[in-house]
C-alpha cells in the first residue's frame, strides 16, 4: 500500500502553550527593566534562569502537559471499552518488527508503531507491511537523535516533516501521532506538531526494554496495576533489537486478555472515542 507525500509548507505562527507565551513575556518584561534600571540586573539574571531552569524540568517529564497537550492515556469512551493502547518504538526493525506483528496478530490485538524515519526509508516494505496489517505507522523523528528536545523551530520541522515524508509513503496514510525521542521535548515543539496535525503521545506505563532487559522485570512494569485506558510503551527496534519486547508480549496480551481488556492502536482507540 502506498500513497502520495503529503506536501506542506514551512511552519506558520501558531498558538503557543501558555507556558512558552508567559516565557516570552516574561523575557520582553525583563529586558524592558533592565533597560529602566540597570542595577537590578541581578534580579533579572535569575528570574530569567528560574524560568529555563522550570521550562528544561518540564521538558525532561515526559507525562508532562506543561508545554502543551501530551496523550498518556487513552479517551474516556476507550475506557469505558476495557482498551489499553499497545504502542512500540524504534522501529521498523528487520527482526523484531516481524515477529511483534506475528505475535499481535496471533492475538487478535492492533497496536501503533511509532517508526523512525530513516529506518523505514531503509525497509519500506517493513514499514508498508505493519499498516497492511491493521496497525498504526506512526511519527518517531527521522533520525531519533539524543539532541532532538534542544533543536529551533526548522530542525524540529526538518527532522518530523522528513519521518512524515517518508512514513506517509511508505504505508499510504499519513501518521496521526507524534512521540519524541526518550519522550523529551523542548518549548517550541507543539507549534511544528500542528503544522503536520499531530498529536504528542507519552505513555501510562512504560517496559524500559529500548536496551536488553529481562523479560520478567519488563511484563511486571507494564502490568502492575494495569488499568483500562493505559497506554504501554515497549520497542520492537533500536538497540534491544525488539528481544525483550518479544519475549514479554504473549504473556502480556494474555495478561490484558486475562482481566479483561483488549488491546488497541491509537487509531483505533481515538477513532471510536
Amino acid at each position: 500500500m502506498t500513497g502520495a507525500v503529503a506536501v506542506v509548507k514551512p511552519p506558520e505562527r501558531g498558538v503557543l502553550p501558555p507556558a512558552v507565551m508567559g516565557s516570552i513575556l516574561l523575557h520582553a518584561a525583563g529586558m524592558a527593566g533592565l533597560a529602566a534600571a540597570p542595577e537590578d540586573w541581578g534580579w533579572v539574571l535569575g528570574g530569567l534562569a528560574l524560568n529555563h531552569a522550570v521550562l528544561a524540568v518540564a521538558g525532561l517529564s515526559p507525562r508532562s502537559r506543561f508545554l502543551g497537550p501530551n496523550i498518556a492515556r487513552l479517551p474516556e469512551a476507550a475506557r469505558a471499552r476495557g482498551e489499553v493502547g499497545l504502542t512500540f518504538d524504534d522501529g521498523p526493525d528487520r527482526e523484531g518488527t516481524p515477529r511483534v506483528l506475528d505475535i499481535l496478530d496471533r492475538h487478535g490485538v492492533t497496536a501503533s508503531v511509532f517508526c523512525i524515519g530513516a529506518h523505514a526509508a531503509r525497509d519500506p516494505g517493513l514499514a508498508r507491511e505493519i499498516a497492511a496489517r491493521g496497525h498504526g505507522v506512526e511519527n518517531h523523528t527521522y533520525r531519533h537523535s539524543n539532541a532532538f528536545a534542544f533543536r529551533g523551530p526548522l530542525g524540529l520541522f526538518a527532522e518530523i516533516g522528513r519521518a512524515q515524508a517518508v512514513l506517509t509513503e511508505a504505508s499510504g496514510r499519513a501518521p496521526a501521532f507524534f512521540r519524541a525521542p526518550m519522550g523529551l521535548r523542548g518549548p517550541l515543539l507543539e507549534p511544528v506538531l500542528r503544522r503536520f496535525g499531530l498529536s504528542l503521545v507519552s505513555w501510562t506505563r512504560r517496559g524500559i526494554d529500548g536496551v536488553p532487559a529481562d523479560p520478567s522485570a519488563v511484563l511486571a512494569r507494564l502490568t502492575r496495576g494495569l488499568a483500562a485506558g493505559d497506554v504501554l510503551m515497549l520497542h520492537d527496534g533500536g538497540p534491544s533489537g525488539g528481544r525483550a519486547a518479544v519475549e514479554t508480549l504473549p504473556r502480556l496480551l494474555g495478561g490484558i486478555a486475562a482481566r479483561g481488556l483488549r488491546g488497541v492502536s491509537l487509531t483505533r482507540a481515538f477513532a471510536a472515542a
